[in-house]
């Protein structure tokens, strides 16, 4: 392929990978997304599920699903009050198309381990 021919990656906001796959590329949104999979839930729950995200980064993650379109966020009139975060449609829909690549992680993890300390060896 010449490089004529190549995609070009345009910075603005049509690019459906700068605009959408970057947002839930992030360290923490797939993992909130498939701990939400099962059914609502409430934060602290999440949190506990989720080893190793602080409350902050929760909180932001959880914020920048629900603008997307991804969570629905429910606060419901009680004391105290409850809140719980569920899929919506486009939600679930994300979850099932990230399902191919998560599998693939899933079957290959030992594949890219070891590329990764073959990589290091030759670097030292």
């Amino acid at each position: 392929m010449s490089t004529a021919e190549k995609r070009i990656f345009v910075q603005d906001e049509n690019c459906p990978i700068r605009n959408v796959v970057v947002h839930i590329g992030d360290k923490w949104s797939v993992l909130i997304v498939f701990a939400l999979v099962d059914g609502a839930d409430r934060f602290n729950s999440l949190k506990k599920r989720i080893e190793g995200i602080s409350q902050r980064m929760l909180t932001q993650t959880l914020r920048d699903l629900e603008r997307d379109g991804y969570v629905l966020r429910t606060v419901y009139p009680e004391v105290p009050v409850k809140v719980e975060y569920e899929l919506t449609e486009l939600g679930r829909g994300l979850a099932k198309a990230a399902w191919g690549l998560v599998s693939w992680a899933d079957q290959h993890l030992d594949d890219v381990k070891q590329a990764r300390s073959d990589y290091d060896l030759r670097k030292e």
